[in-house]
């Protein structure tokens, strides 16, 4: 059996690794860049190697850590030192508190928190409309606004309660209360690996590299069938497969189903993205700084979303002598900022920086990294799509979708997508 997976970041590989430990199948593995890894990257910066894309993953979802265990780099796996974050806002910094996805949970002292109770409707709302209605503007803005910025770059006014904030959903019509009733979890929320996140993907491709072909700098252009087989049109050539996976971020999996599967090649266009940027620094100063790093409320008018402090949050990282920060940049909809080159756009996070952290010396070196189209928004009714994507996905014989787009947009829910599509293929194949 010959399976193509289209895209060859985390969600390919994942799916290619799962297909090697699940069957006897030749993979090959089409990825239009000249790289693996999709948004797991590394890079040196001022001579320390470290990621310039996502660098952790939740710790309470158990997709990332079995995977790292499964590709034999279970042993670089560590825990975040720290995951105390501050609010930046009104000129000022603020521990964060306590929280269920930004309802606090214990008094708060730069915040108003209002208490109503409001029952929920039986159809999907924003994330906006319900916290707003039961907890008041304020904790909107001041703190559910920011980590969604952080998670999603999107806007609590567009994003959907059911997809982006079921935690908040399960606190019901009396969000204020239920959230003061949470016991909330005791110790370090995410984990990383050392010397990057990055190195899950080169595991993974290296653990599934004897059975897979890594195509790279191939994009996939079409897709038919002839007879039972699939034919996988590609910049390099035509060629037959029993099954497609395919792992590409959604506009690109739209083109490819528009034939096959309509109604979800329909629903995957209809899936916005926005564009972020990452900003790092290297100092070559000890600098003092409290907690994991801090985030910052779209209301306040700034450029950068937020800040790492990443020497503090990975203990691999922190050496004597030297300091390593990173900014966020972009939310959806607001692309004017990422449009100045990198130079003046490490100019602006390093001055934001300094607003909020006081005098900062001058950097030994910096690196921004661009991540156009990076992270899907999942608006108001986005379960209703997948829901219909998945149904017209299952009606093709030797299909699958995974990613980003659908059900989860962090590294061990992107790698569950993965896993779960390979488990509904095989089964339909029979194997």
């Amino acid at each position: 059996m010959r399976v193509a997976v289209v895209g060859g970041g985390i969600a390919g590989l994942a799916a290619a690794n799962e297909i090697a430990d699940r069957s006897d199948a030749d993979i090959v593995v089409f990825e239009g860049s000249d790289r693996l890894g999709g948004k797991l990257r590394l890079e040196s910066v001022g001579g320390v190697t470290l990621d310039v894309g996502a660098e952790a993953m939740l710790r309470r979802r158990p997709e990332a850590r079995q995977l790292c265990e499964d590709v034999a780099i279970g042993e670089l796996v560590v825990d975040a030192t720290t995951s105390q974050a501050s609010i930046w806002t009104s000129g000022g910094l603020h521990p964060m508190p306590r929280t269920v996805m930004g309802v606090p949970a214990e008094p708060v002292d730069f915040v108003t928190v209002q208490k109503h109770v409001v029952p929920l409707p039986d159809e999907d709302i924003s994330v906006a409309d319900y916290v707003r209605d039961r907890v008041g503007e304020d904790v909107l803005d001041r703190l559910v606004e920011p980590l969604l910025g952080g998670v999603y770059a999107g806007h609590a006014s567009q994003l959907s309660l059911d997809a982006a904030g079921p935690q908040l959903k399960a606190l019901g019509a009396d969000p204020a209360s239920a959230a003061a009733a949470t016991e909330t979890t005791q110790g370090p929320v995410f984990f990383g690996l050392v010397g990057g996140v990055g190195r899950l993907a080169e595991a993974v491709a290296e653990h599934v590299g004897g059975v897979s072909d890594f195509r790279l700098e191939t994009v996939v252009r079409g897709l038919s069938r002839a007879g039972s087989r699939w034919q996988v049109d590609t910049s390099a050539g035509t060629e037959a497969f029993d099954a497609v996976v395919i792992a590409a971020p959604a506009p690109a999996a739209a083109r490819l189903l528009a034939d096959r599967a309509p109604t979800a090649a329909f629903a995957l266009a209809d899936i916005p993205y926005a564009s972020v940027a990452i900003a790092t620094f290297v100092f070559e100063h000890d600098l003092e700084l409290l907690g994991s790093g801090f985030l910052i409320p779209p209301v306040d008018g700034t450029a950068i979303k937020g800040a790492t402090f990443s020497s503090n949050k990975w203990a691999w990282l922190k050496e004597p002598g030297r300091t390593v920060l990173r900014a966020s940049l972009g939310r959806y909809g607001e692309a004017a900022t990422l449009q100045y080159d990198d130079a003046t756009l490490a100019q602006i996070a390093l001055a934001e920086l300094r607003d909020a952290l006081g005098t900062l010396p001058e950097p030994v070196a910096w690196h921004v990294q661009r991540w156009g189209g990076c992270l899907p928004q999942y608006l108001v009714g986005h379960l209703d799509k997948v829901a219909a994507i998945e149904r017209d996905v299952a009606s093709v014989p030797g299909l699958e979708v995974c990613g980003a787009a659908y059900r989860g947009v962090g590294i061990p829910a992107v790698i569950g997508s993965a896993q779960a599509a390979v488990e509904r293929l095989l089964k339909d194949l029979g194997d």
